[in-house]
């Protein structure tokens, strides 16, 4: 007596749960006082149902080698400097090696022990030149590039993943495809051309000084002085235009956009939008020093390789926070804090395919998984009243509540619904009388063998549910297995599956057995059972 209504509170604490995380699902719920007041939001829809955007990138694995080798041998030179061992500034030769001149020929014995302390390297030639000169090919192993690019792979999907999630798009899909690709698939959102603006700015952030004393005539026809590179000034013109104009920078960045910690959109005096970047600990102590070595000269804020502006620094900047202007409209310099904040990407990234799914044609496929679901029930519903009478209308009855559990826990966890999903509940429907088609059967051999009715209703569920269990749990795997390694449509599909098993356990096993206890307890030992 005690156990069964520790049961029933048990069942009736689950279904309510059930019941107020699914009612937000229903149209209309959500506009009336009573849905503010349930705690969960409707069941998010896949982009196969809602509509949405579908990306392939491409990252651009050779300029992330190339970038990384570069840093590799500039601080491979700043480490020779350290050391008096003076070296040329390195360049790349290919995606797996780096060129390094040697000035002095008695520092050679040195610069090997130097580059020995970097495992990345091995010499792969070294040529004597003019005037005692060395010049070194370094080269790195297939497994460090094989190592560069995993990395380059997993730092690009983190970045982008929190790029999307400025967005506020509802369970993304973002997953590493061979080819070095990335699928993305965002549902719900329908402005295409801001998300690939935003997903695909490689947001590489560099202050450099600029070069005020260069001749930009001469700049224009190639003729540039030892580390001086030639870039374009971007200006914004009253009607919304943009303008470009030479400048000639200093061609090493005095500090990147690694030492960002925060990015926002404030307003300036004239109410124009301006984004305020903010520096961690170390950037801050830089940003002060070169601020206070270089007053009156121009300092480049670069951005992807344009210049956004070049301010005069007037003062020695301290606080650790500097601004990026660029007579920005408040939705560029939103979607510039964005990329900031996110962090920039490793390597430029190439759209390979862009697909936009339209909500007309996702509201069709809810429409007809819905006709599906219902007429698969309904089959399932009749059979089963009609087979085993009494007994089927308490199947039926938690092959309701079941659904209801699918979806509120679908809401509860935030789950997407997807058209593979709809597939996985209508599975379902036809899995979760599976249980009880095994016990009614049980107790029907139980009854032939002329035990009372209470007596094989708890012999047949004894003997049953083991084998319901291990028949679950096996498939359960099975979906694991497919969340795991599937793309965004089978993972829907997988987790309605998964949430189904369970919640059909939970009622072809547990609820119905209290709804059996409830009807034998009123009756006598020797009542008849419709089964």
């Amino acid at each position: 007596m005690q156990s069964l209504r520790w049961r029933i509170i048990a069942t009736l604490v689950v279904l309510v749960l059930g019941l107020a995380y699914m009612l937000p699902s229903i149209p209309g719920v959500m506009d009336t006082p009573f849905g503010k007041m349930l705690p969960g939001d409707p069941v998010n829809l896949g982009l196969d149902l809602k509509g949405g955007i579908h990306l392939t990138l491409g990252v651009d694995m050779d300029t992330a080698m190339n970038n990384n080798l570069a840093r590799l041998g500039d601080d491979l030179k700043a480490t020779a400097r350290e050391e008096e061992v003076f070296v040329l500034r390195p360049s790349v030769l290919s995606g797996s090696q780096i060129e390094i001149i040697l000035l002095k020929a008695e520092h050679k014995e040195k610069f090997n022990e130097i580059i020995e302390k970097y495992s990345q390297f091995a010499i792969e030639d070294i040529q004597i030149q003019d005037g005692g000169k060395q010049k070194y090919i370094l080269s790195v192993s297939p497994q460090y590039r094989s190592d560069i690019e995993k990395l380059t792979m997993d730092q690009a999907i983190k970045t982008i993943r929190n790029r999307i999630d400025q967005f506020g798009v509802a369970e993304p899909d973002i997953r590493k495809q061979q080819g070095n690709r990335i699928q993305i698939q965002l549902p719900g959102l329908q402005d295409p051309e801001r998300a690939i603006k935003i997903i695909g700015q490689t947001a590489h952030l560099e202050f450099k000084m600029v070069d005020d004393t260069a001749d930009i005539a001469k700049a224009l026809e190639g003729v540039l002085a030892p580390g001086r590179e030639l870039s374009v000034l971007r200006d914004k013109s009253a009607g919304g235009t943009y303008t470009e104009s030479p400048i000639v920078l200093k061609k090493d960045a005095v500090l990147t956009g690694e030492y960002v910690t925060d990015a926002k959109v404030l307003l300036d005096t004239w109410n124009q939008p301006y984004v305020s970047i903010s520096f961690n600990t170390r950037g801050g102590k830089i940003f002060a020093n070169l601020t206070g070595e270089n007053i009156h000269k121009r300092m480049a804020i670069v951005l992807d390789g344009k210049v956004y502006s070049a301010p005069v620094i007037q003062d020695r900047i301290s606080g650790g926070r500097a601004s990026i202007t660029g007579n920005f409209d408040k939705a560029e310099a939103r979607d510039l804090a964005v990329v900031l904040r996110a962090g920039s990407l490793p390597a430029p990234v190439l759209i390979l395919e862009q697909r936009s799914v339209g909500p007309s044609l996702g509201q069709e496929s809810i429409d007809k998984g819905i006709l599906s679901a219902l007429i698969g029930m309904a089959t399932v519903l009749i059979f089963m009243a009609v087979y085993y009478g009494f007994s089927g209308l308490i199947a039926d009855f938690v092959l309701c509540l079941n659904i209801m559990l699918i979806l509120g826990g679908l809401a509860a966890f935030g789950a997407t619904l997807t058209l593979p999903g709809i597939a996985g509940i209508i599975l379902t429907i036809g899995m979760a009388v599976d249980a009880n088609v095994i016990i009614f059967e049980r107790i029907r051999e139980e009854l032939r063998r002329g035990l009372t009715t209470k007596a094989a209703i708890t012999e047949g569920y004894g003997r049953a549910t083991l084998t319901i269990l291990d028949a679950n749990v096996t498939t359960i795997i099975a979906a694991v297995i497919l969340y795991q390694f599937g793309t965004g449509p089978v993972r829907g599909f997988a987790i309605t599956l998964t949430l189904g098993i369970i919640s059909s356990m939970f009622t072809a096993i547990f609820v119905s057995r209290v709804l059996f206890d409830l009807y034998t307890k009123s009756r006598s030992e020797s009542a008849k059972l419709s089964i």
